[in-house]
């Protein structure tokens, strides 16, 4: 037996004019964690989209357990030990956990039978593999970090030895990636061999044996994770020195131009999200709001940029109301100056069937520089696309593309190239480096102190408290829809952490 899980040779891949992969070499071994990072459209899904069964490669050769194999569908990958774990889950949300397990897998025509055999392997599953997730429980009703699980146990139950895991913390919070991470050294123990695909390069360091760089449909280098550097492996990923730290001088903060007050928003089922939440913001300054994700950061930002109606509670903009309990319009907070990059870019940021240039304008297409009644200047539309792309360096620089075959991250650069070259007063941003590589974080980075020392007012929400600690000028941490502490960005990580939870560590300290 070979103690090679995967080896790929000459694996090359085209789409069209996009030279996905370029004749790749990898070589994984068994029973290790190998990481596998680049930059975004580097070509790390695609090559894992190779493996399978998603896409067929236009040359080269798998080999699984030292024999040749041809992958041409996810079935022959699952026949042949291999289980994918993808960012987007593949789930029936009104599905219970077993029924999506077994979902493909019955093997038996009498569904009561095969129902009774995979409980059975579900609780076995479980125990041994510390994957406790309720059997009986809806998809839907279940938070992500246990939806991910249920992604796991579904390859588990289809006997994968070799589990596949795309950006998997994308969407997990601090303390549910922690989780994974020790569900994934427990695969490893016993004998699992796992292909981290990620673009966080502490996971990397925290988690794997091995970790191979992908730059531009290329392999560049493969390195034992002990035997490398966060550092390293970012100037191999983007092919430059990258600065990892954010630097910036003081804020110089000007006149208030939002300022919510008492702000109150419930959610569908009437529960109170966001609960009495009072702030000003001010020009010339990036105000944080840090906080596990759930606790009311999400509804607050909807209910300012116009998207979700509040409850009660004023809201202002450059000292004019907003009607944020009655029908307040996005479209006339962008006039007002008010510009909005939401925390899912899939379902509200942009529109995936249309073209990159499409999605440039949106929310100012009726803008007159675009056209004028009824009729859009296609020409003006795509010329302002490509110097957008051009600043931006949004890949591939091609505005005719559907924006769906863009990276995740290159599509937030879509969106927050819309709404920060518009000159806004205000600029709202969730989420802004969520699922995008360390080149574009740093770019992202600059992009907003640079907004900042321009005069705009930031209101800034990320789940990653580095971020939230290295951008900020002042920091709101919010539990249970309260903002219960107001810190400078230099405060104690660990003393962001306890508000986070909850719990006032000043408070505490005093007693």
């Amino acid at each position: 037996m070979s103690d090679i899980a995967i080896e790929l040779k000459g694996i090359d891949k085209r789409f069209g004019l996009v030279h996905a992969n370029k004749a790749i070499d990898l070589t994984v071994r068994k029973g290790t964690i190998h990481g596998i990072i680049g930059e975004n459209g580097a070509g790390k899904s695609t090559l894992m989209s190779i493996l399978y069964g998603f896409y067929q490669a236009d040359s080269g050769e798998i080999l699984i357990d030292g024999r040749p194999v041809t992958i041409k569908d996810p079935n022959a990958a699952i026949a042949a030990g291999i289980g994918m774990v993808h960012q987007h889950f593949m789930l029936v949300e009104n599905f219970t956990v077993l029924e999506n397990v077994m979902l493909g897998a019955e093997d038996s025509q009498i569904l009561n039978a095969s129902i009774a055999k995979a409980r059975v392997e579900l609780k076995r599953l479980e125990k041994e593999y510390a994957l406790e997730v309720n059997p009986d429980a809806l998809i839907e009703e279940l938070p992500v970090g246990l939806q991910q699980r249920v992604e796991i146990l579904k390859a588990l139950y289809r006997k994968a030895d070799i589990l596949i895991l795309d950006e998997p913390t994308g969407v997990l919070t601090p303390p549910e990636a922690d989780h994974l991470f020790r569900i994934l050294a427990q695969l490893k123990a016993q004998g699992k061999t796992i292909i981290l695909i990620t673009h966080k390069l502490r996971e990397i360091m925290a988690i794997t044996d091995e970790v191979s760089v992908m730059r531009r449909g290329e392999m560049v280098a493969t390195r034992p994770t002990q035997a490398t550097s966060v550092e390293e492996l970012a100037e191999l990923m983007v092919g430059r020195r990258v600065l990892l730290r954010v630097e910036k001088g003081a804020a110089l903060p000007g006149a208030v131009k939002l300022k919510v007050e008492n702000l109150t928003v419930r959610d569908g089922r009437g529960v109170t999200m966001v609960d009495n939440v009072s702030f000003e913001l001010k020009a010339g300054e990036i105000v944080g709001i840090a906080g596990v994700a759930g606790n009311g950061q999400s509804e607050l930002l909807e209910a300012i940029s116009g998207i979700r109606r509040a409850a009660a509670g004023t809201v202002l903009l450059n000292g004019s109301a907003i009607d944020v309990t009655g029908r307040a319009d996005p479209a006339e907070l962008r006039q007002r100056g008010l510009a909005h990059v939401p925390e899912d870019r899939h379902h509200v940021g942009l529109v995936l069937k249309f073209e990159e240039a499409e999605n440039s304008i949106l929310g100012y297409h009726r803008e007159p520089t675009y056209g004028k009644g009824p009729f859009l200047d296609l020409g003006a539309i795509r010329r302002e696309a490509e110097e957008s792309i051009r600043k931006y360096d949004i890949r591939p620089p091609d505005p005719r593309l559907k924006t769906a075959n863009f990276s995740g991250g290159n599509q937030q650069k879509i969106v927050l190239a819309r709404e920060m070259e518009r000159g806004p007063d205000v600029l709202i941003i969730g989420q802004p480096t969520r699922g995008v590589d360390v080149g574009a974080i740093e770019f992202i980075h600059k992009r907003i102190i640079e907004m900042r020392d321009q005069g705009v007012a930031v209101l800034l929400v990320s789940v990653e408290l580095d971020e939230i600690r290295a951008l900020s000028d002042r920091i709101l941490v919010m539990f249970a829809g309260r903002v219960v502490g107001e810190r400078k960005a230099d405060a104690p990580e660990g003393e962001l952490g306890l508000l986070m939870a909850g719990i006032d560590g000043k408070m505490e300290a005093a007693q």
